[in-house]
Formats: structure tokens, C-alpha cells, sequence
């Protein structure tokens, strides 16, 4: 007889074990031995000592010297820029070892780190900062130059224009012994600003606590350590074995931060970087630093796989592929078991709201119940609501909501958000979901108006503001387009006061609005675009249409 998520639980969770837990106050059970804040992480984290922690190409660097570099730069961070407890720092750049130090300097001293997308444009970075009020940015030299004259100091790394202030410069010399500044940090004082954005098109900053920072890193151990679990093996055995997790999403997103990089930071783990996702360079990495996890989204793991040179490269050492962050497309599955049929795929669900990963769907359950997310993690409860918040018995749709200890705090400076989202304890996330008998979870649609591109997040009432703003648009409706690789590709479908071709639209948005968010795929409707009585479009009605046709 095989062994149940229950049975598991229990053992994992007994008095005196790693992933024992404890009352939290609330309702909410807490993981008892997480790290209090990422400053104790970190800390912990040097005992790695010369273990390699970070790969970016041909650059290595150790947790010992991760960890001086860090505390170097917050020494600088205090005594020559200023910064103090409850300052804003963002930290605008690609994944370069740079911005996990950078990070780990700023919430070293009780400073609140705020990770910018890259992809966006000036605008948008400009609303980042102001929002904010971030008072210094850590950036690369791209993302400076499109910062440039904002007039807010900036450390420039990896920058051939001597007038920037230059990372090496600002560190100067690293002191083998170096420790932290003394700072009093702790669980409960912000940690980071992630911009997230909701169906009103406004990016809101989600405001995370050290205590969620500690206690997520947990959660990812946890929900590893169950699947070995129910795949019969000893967790002992596994949790031995050194992970190298190849990264393939951005560190500014929630993904890449927490499940991946402070995972990894909290189990001693490698991190091998690429400096833009490629997928034959992924391949390359994967034989050439025998990494064992890939992490993403489902596009990563699709593109992987399709690549004509995957059959080239020796990949036996990828024990399993993670994604996350969208919808995974049921051929992906089947490719992975297909090519890949001893490795362990696993898929989880998570937001900005909730530090990550939530619930959690691997191996055998995950081929069994392939459409699901999976049952939450032993810290999470979750409840299907209907639109009154009153819950509903299992298997019937309504909103999914969360509660637990890696749910964020709130809203930066966004009282009415934060009431709205978070009642009572309990996180609604938006999606619109069921659950069975045995605590599975199933997405059925999403309530909130948005577009997932590759793991990125489109809201459509962003994109249709922009549309709005050509003078020849009349109305318009930004919708999903299916792509097998992507999930979903962008679409718009316009009315025109004035003649205007799709072309001269998608040069128009490239003015105020990241590449990613712009429609590949305009359709333009001859009349008036089909609303409800409330005046809402009726976009479903559209969709069907145009993707008919």
C-alpha cells in the first residue's frame, strides 16, 4: 500500500524534526526551525564556507566570498551612501551574481530591497522608484543608462562609462574577515518591495516581512523533501545530496528570488545563472556544470525539450525539471515523460503575494493528476470562496484563498489593496479554483484580467490604457492568444476612429510599454466591441471569435 500526502505530513512535521511547526497566532502554523530573517540566512549561509554558491559564465564565486562581498558592500551601503533601516534600495539589472549581493547587502542591514524588472522601460523603472521611494539603485549599465538623469545616486556595475560610480570602486578592497554592521533586524520589519500589478493596470508593491523571507526557503525544503517522501525514498538520503539548479528566470521575480535563489542559499546548494534564457546554452550548461534542477516556467522546460540539439549534450545528471508561474500545457508533460523518463517533473503554484511557492504538485501525484497544482504545503491552508467570502465544500468553483506564513504583509503604501486582497488572515489570490476529496487543487480559469507570456505577467488593462492613447483607437480589448511554447501570446482587438495599421500601433506602445507586453497579433473590429450591461467587454464572446476566424 502506498504511502498518502497525510502520512508524509505527519512524519515530516512530528515534534523534533526539521519541518516541525508551531502556532503562529492567527490560525497560521509557522515552520519552527526557519531562519528568523534573511539576515540570519545569510549569516548561516557563510558556513558553506568554500562550497561554489554562484556560476554566471565563466565567474565562480564561493559562499565565503559571497558572503564578504556582501557584507562589504553594507558597510558602504551605511557609511557612504546613508542608508539606513527602512530604506528603499532598488536593484535594477540582469541576473548577475552583482544583484544577489547587492540584495543580500541591502536586507543585511534592515534596509528594504526593491528588485525592478529589467524588461521594463524608463517609464515604467521611473513609477518603480517614485512609488517607492527607493533613495539608491544598484543597477547594470543598460538599465542606468535608461535611468539616466532621474537624479537619484546610483552604484553602476559592469560599466565601460568611467562617469558612472563604479561597483569595484564603491566596494574597494574585501577584507578577509569582514562581518556584517550590527543592525537590528527583525522578523517582523519589511524586507522587499516585489511590483506585482492588478486588474486596474496600476503595479502595486507587494511588501514582504523577514519572517516570510525565512520561512519560504523552508517551504520549497518541505515540499522537495515530500515528494522524495511519497516516492518511497529517504528524505535523509536526498537532502544529503547537493542540488545545482540552473536558473532560467529572472531574480526579480518571486520565483527566482525565493523559490530558487534563497533555497539554494538556505540548503548550500549551487546556483549557475545564464545571462538571457537560450536553450542551447542551457543544454551546454547543464552537461558542463552537471546540474541537477532546472527551474522555470513551462516555456523553458518546452523549449528544452524541442530544441533540435537536445539529443547532443549529456544531460544525465538533470534528476528533474520545476516550473511554475503559468499554465503548463498538457503536451508538456507528455514530452517530459516521453524524453525524459526518470527524471521527477514537478509543478507548482505560488504568487508575489504569497513569497512563492504555495502548493505543490510532483511525481507520481503530478502524472496522476496532471491538471492540478497539486495540495498545499503543511504551512498553508486554503479555502474555495464564493463571491460573498462564505466557503464552499470541496468541489465546487470559487475563489482560491490562502493563508499562511509566507503571505505578504501588504501593499506598499496601499491600505484600500491591502483590505481588499487580505481578510482576515486569508490571501484571495484572484484565480477561480476546486478542490477535491483529497485536498488536490485545480485552476479552472483566472478572475483576474491579466495575460501570463512565458511566466510574465500582462495585465490587459495596462496594455489597453497605452491602445487608448494612440489617437486613432476607439475601443479596444486586450486578450490571450494560445501558444504552445509560450502559454499565451499577447492580442489585441481595436476599433479605429482613424485609418492606423497594426504595425504603427506596436511602434506606438513600444514607447511607454516592455516588448513582452505588446500584442504580436492585432485584430481590428469593424463596430462597436460587445459589452454587458454593467458596460464591461465581453471578452470570452471577442476571444472566440477572432481566434475562430
Amino acid at each position: 500500500m502506498s504511502i498518502t500526502n497525510d502520512q508524509v505530513q505527519a512524519r515530516l512535521t512530528a515534534p523534533g524534526q526539521l519541518f516541525e511547526m508551531v502556532d503562529a497566532g492567527g490560525g497560521v502554523r509557522a515552520w519552527k526551525h526557519a531562519p528568523a530573517t534573511f539576515r540570519a540566512l545569510l549569516e548561516n549561509s557563510a558556513f558553506h564556507g568554500d562550497k561554489e554558491f554562484v556560476v554566471f559564465e565563466d565567474e565562480r564565486l564561493t559562499y565565503a566570498e559571497h558572503f564578504r562581498l556582501a557584507a562589504t558592500l553594507a558597510h558602504r551601503l551605511e557609511g557612504t551612501f546613508g542608508v539606513r533601516k527602512g530604506d528603499r534600495v532598488a536593484i535594477a539589472m540582469r541576473n548577475y551574481p552583482e544583484w544577489i549581493v547587492a540584495f543580500s547587502a541591502t536586507l543585511a542591514i534592515g534596509a528594504i530591497a526593491v528588485p525592478l524588472n529589467a524588461w521594463w522601460t524608463r517609464q515604467e523603472l521611473e513609477y518603480g522608484l517614485a512609488d517607492s521611494g527607493a533613495t539608491l539603485v544598484i543597477a547594470d549599465e543598460e538599465r542606468a543608462s535608461r535611468l539616466a538623469g532621474t537624479g537619484i545616486p546610483m552604484i553602476v556595475t559592469r560599466a565601460a562609462d568611467p562617469s558612472w560610480t563604479h561597483w569595484n570602486d564603491v566596494l574597494g578592497e574585501i577584507s578577509p574577515n569582514i562581518s556584517l554592521p550590527a543592525a537590528d533586524v527583525r522578523p517582523e520589519d519589511p524586507a522587499t518591495i516585489f511590483y506585482t500589478s492588478g486588474t486596474t493596470g496600476r503595479s502595486k508593491g507587494a511588501l514582504g516581512s523577514h519572517r516570510n523571507l525565512g520561512q519560504a526557503p523552508m517551504s520549497v525544503a518541505y515540499a522537495m523533501m515530500r515528494g522524495v517522501a511519497l516516492a518511497g525514498k529517504d528524505p535523509a538520503e536526498s537532502a544529503a545530496q547537493r542540488r545545482n539548479t540552473l536558473l532560467t528566470v529572472p531574480l526579480f521575480h518571486v520565483t527566482g528570488c525565493f523559490a530558487v535563489l534563497m533555497t539554494t542559499m538556505f540548503s548550500g546548494g549551487g546556483l549557475v545563472l545564464m545571462y538571457k534564457w537560450d536553450a542551447q546554452a542551457a543544454l551546454r550548461l547543464i552537461e558542463r556544470e552537471r546540474v541537477t534542477v532546472m527551474s522555470g516556467v513551462p516555456t523553458n522546460a518546452w523549449q528544452l525539450l524541442s530544441h533540435p540539439s537536445f539529443g547532443a549534450y549529456d544531460i544525465s545528471s538533470l534528476a528533474g525539471i520545476s516550473y511554475g508561474g503559468a499554465p503548463a500545457p498538457p503536451k508538456l508533460l507528455e514530452r517530459l515523460t516521453e524524453l525524459l523518463p526518470d527524471r521527477t517533473p514537478s509543478n507548482g503554484y505560488g504568487m508575489t503575494e504569497t513569497t512563492a511557492l504555495a502548493i505543490y504538485n510532483s511525481g507520481k501525484n503530478y502524472l496522476a493528476r496532471p491538471d492540478s497544482i497539486g495540495v498545499p504545503l503543511a504551512v498553508m491552508d486554503v479555502k474555495i470562496c464564493d463571491p460573498a467570502g462564505a466557503e464552499l465544500p470541496h468541489g465546487q468553483v470559487g475563489e482560491l484563498c490562502l493563508r499562511g506564513p509566507i503571505v505578504i504583509m501588504g501593499y506598499w503604501n496601499r491600505p484600500d489593496a491591502t483590505a481588499e486582497t487580505i481578510v482576515g488572515g486569508w490571501l484571495h489570490t484572484g484565480d477561480l479554483a476546486r478542490v477535491d476529496d483529497e485536498g488536490f487543487v485545480y485552476i479552472v480559469d483566472r478572475a483576474k484580467d491579466m495575460v501570463i507570456r512565458g511566466g510574465e505577467n500582462v495585465y490587459c488593462a495596462e496594455v489597453e490604457a497605452a491602445l487608448f492613447e494612440h489617437p486613432a483607437i476607439d475601443d479596444a480589448a486586450v486578450i490571450g492568444i494560445p501558444d504552445d511554447e509560450l502559454g499565451e501570446q499577447v492580442g489585441a482587438i481595436v476599433k479605429l476612429r482613424a485609418p492606423a495599421t497594426q504595425e504603427e500601433l506596436q511602434a506606438f506602445l513600444a514607447n511607454s510599454l516592455a516588448l513582452y507586453k505588446i500584442p504580436v497579433r492585432i485584430w481590428f473590429h469593424e463596430t462597436d466591441l460587445p459589452r454587458n450591461p454593467g458596460g464591461k467587454i465581453l471578452k470570452t464572446q471577442l476571444r472566440q471569435h477572432v481566434l475562430r476566424g
